[in-house]
């Protein structure tokens, strides 16, 4: 497995990916996904061979925050610890930053990943996340 940073923005594999785990908000929008990942912060891929089946996207201004918009792997290479070496690369990375934050699906097995990188939930810390979707 490789971890490298995504420099050449391929709106077919990017599909590929956001259409494996089914993140459909993504995918009917692939001007707004294009624009996103050309003025992200950082955004690693992961490669089997030459296919990327990993990507973790990072926005903020990387020294009191950084968000990470967006980390998914595909399906088929989850639990392989692919998303865990995108998670410590970008932790690694940004080890000087104030905070790193991010919201996920709240289910057992995201709340677990995250937890085993240190992250914690929110209201954990007695803090709330709030969220605005503009359609």
């Amino acid at each position: 497995m490789l971890i490298k940073e995504y420099t050449e923005f391929d709106l077919n594999e990017i599909l590929l990916l956001y259409e494996s785990v089914g993140w459909t908000n993504y995918t009917s929008k692939p001007t707004m996904l294009e624009n996103a990942f050309r003025n992200s912060l950082l955004v690693l891929g992961a490669y089997d061979n030459d296919k990327l089946v990993g990507v973790v996207r990072v926005v903020g201004d990387e020294w009191s925050v950084i968000y990470v918009q967006d980390m998914l792997v595909m399906p088929s290479h989850q639990r392989k610890g692919i998303g865990t070496s995108l998670m410590r690369e970008v932790m690694e990375r940004y080890k000087n930053t104030y905070q790193m934050t991010l919201l996920t699906d709240n289910n057992e097995k995201n709340k677990a990943f995250y937890r085993s990188l240190g992250f914690v939930n929110a209201t954990d810390i007695h803090a709330v996340a709030f969220f605005k979707e503009n359609k």
